[in-house]
């Protein structure tokens, strides 16, 4: 059964073998139950045939007679007659006979008293009789009576012997039918099971509340269906403390953090002024965006929210023009000049930005250019004339902490991983690729809004 993952398919296999099995031994054992209910009738009848001819037996003072009405003689009337019969005296002696030879249908000592009898004919059909004993004026005669199943009128027989390839082959039809019903059965009772996986499939960091019901699950998945659950809420428990002690931890670094760049700018000018300034910066950098990242852990776009992407756009290009500026690089605002409604929430959507820029900014040369193109369809693009991104690279710098150069501590590689973030939490995608003349493009897709 290993190869049959599913319970529906190991289930359907199992039917097949029951289906082969009881398709043979089904019309067999119905075929046994006909032949004997056929060969019960046969002795009944004959019976009552041997005590009717009985009856037709009249004593003489020196013996019998059998004396059949007209009306009945046609039944015993050689060989088109439906029954045979011959009445013997005790010694074995005939008396009388419906053979035109005028013997014995059987020898008396093939069978005793009420035993059934099968012989074969030198013709080829087969004689089926029983003798029975009678009492006569105080004298025992043995009253022999025999039917020949051949005869065109044995219906029963008839019946008995084309049942196998008359009707028992409707026997595999109706089992497959019952296999198909059965699938439905199945199917419709792992229903339940099937719903309980499509939820699983949405639990996620966004949603850790959401548990697998148990309401109409089977009994034998209800434990297993618990026992998830338990273990979600111990997930969920752990998520909740990692998550609040990155928040927590951020918070708390913010003081003191404050203090040092007080005691720093209190320091006179110099170049171990300007270095520990620069180190704090980085820190204080550093810091935010875990902030960053511990808020889109839990954020959650609402389904009616929608934001201006253009305008989100102007805002994070004015904001980082500074730091362009002061580093010797221009930057330019481009694209659509009209509202472009997306799907989104605009502050989560400027920190995606304002890190797409930045990160443009760190690479871009002295001298460069940083452009950030608004399309109408909800398309942002930063692009800038760096090295670019090598193809191996482009999925890993979006993972948290991935840098290419660890000994620089420009960047601890949360920025674009934020990025990464905000565009799973608005279900966009943010992808990069090299421009023909040189540097990437950085490319974020969203979901347009209604305006």
């Amino acid at each position: 059964m290993t190869r049959f993952r599913s319970i529906l398919s190991r289930v359907v296999a199992l039917h097949v073998v029951a289906i082969g099995v009881i398709s043979v031994a089904m019309p067999l054992a119905l075929y046994w139950l006909l032949n004997e209910a056929a060969n019960s009738l046969h002795r009944d009848a004959l019976h009552s045939q041997a005590v009717t001819i009985s009856g037709f037996l009249k004593p003489l003072a020196s013996g019998v007679v059998l004396d059949i009405p007209p009306e009945l003689e046609p039944l015993y009337a050689g060989s088109y007659g439906l029954y045979a019969y011959a009445v013997l005296d005790s010694a074995g002696h005939v008396l009388f006979s419906s053979r035109n030879d005028g013997s014995a249908l059987f020898p008396p000592k093939e069978s005793g008293n009420g035993e059934w009898v099968v012989r074969r004919r030198g013709t080829g059909s087969v004689l089926f009789g029983l003798s029975v004993s009678r009492t006569v004026d105080g004298r025992t005669y043995v009253i022999q009576v025999a039917q020949d199943l051949s005869h065109r009128d044995v219906i029963i027989d008839d019946i008995v012997a084309s049942f196998l390839p008359s009707v028992a082959w409707i026997t595999f039809p109706l089992l497959l039918a019952l296999l198909l019903i059965d699938i439905l059965i199945f199917r419709r009772a792992l229903k339940p099971v099937r719903e309980a996986s499509t939820t699983a499939a949405t639990i996620g960091p966004t949603n850790t509340e959401v548990r697998l019901p148990e309401k109409a699950m089977p009994t034998e998945i209800v434990p297993l269906v618990q026992a998830v659950n338990q273990a979600l809420d111990r997930l969920e428990k752990g998520f909740r403390a990692q998550r609040e002690f990155t928040g927590d931890m951020a918070h708390e670094l913010r003081t003191p953090l404050t203090v040092i760049r007080a005691r720093v700018d209190s320091l006179e000018s110099g170049p171990l002024r300007d270095s520990l300034r620069k180190d704090l910066e980085n820190m204080t950098h550093i810091v935010n965006q875990v902030l960053d990242i511990a808020e889109l852990e839990t954020f959650i776009v609402a389904g009616d929210a929608r934001a201006d992407l253009q305008a989100v756009c102007a805002e994070a290009v004015a904001f980082m023009a500074p730091l362009a500026v002061g580093q010797s690089k221009t930057i330019a605002l481009g694209g659509s000049e009209k509202p472009v409604w997306v799907h989104g929430h605009a502050e989560a959507l400027f920190r995606a930005v304002r890190n797409l820029i930045e990160n443009a900014i760190r690479h871009a040369p002295t001298g460069g250019s940083i452009e950030v193109e608004v399309s109408a369809d909800g398309t942002v693009r930063v692009l800038d004339d760096g090295l670019g991104v090598p193809e191996a690279e482009r999925e890993s710098i979006f993972r948290r902490f991935w840098r290419r150069d660890r000994t620089k501590a420009e960047s601890r590689g949360l920025g674009l991983a934020i990025v990464a973030r905000v565009a799973e939490s608005h279900d966009g995608s943010v992808t990069v690729e090299n421009r023909p003349g040189g540097g990437a493009a950085f490319t974020l897709r969203l979901r347009p809004a209604a305006a």
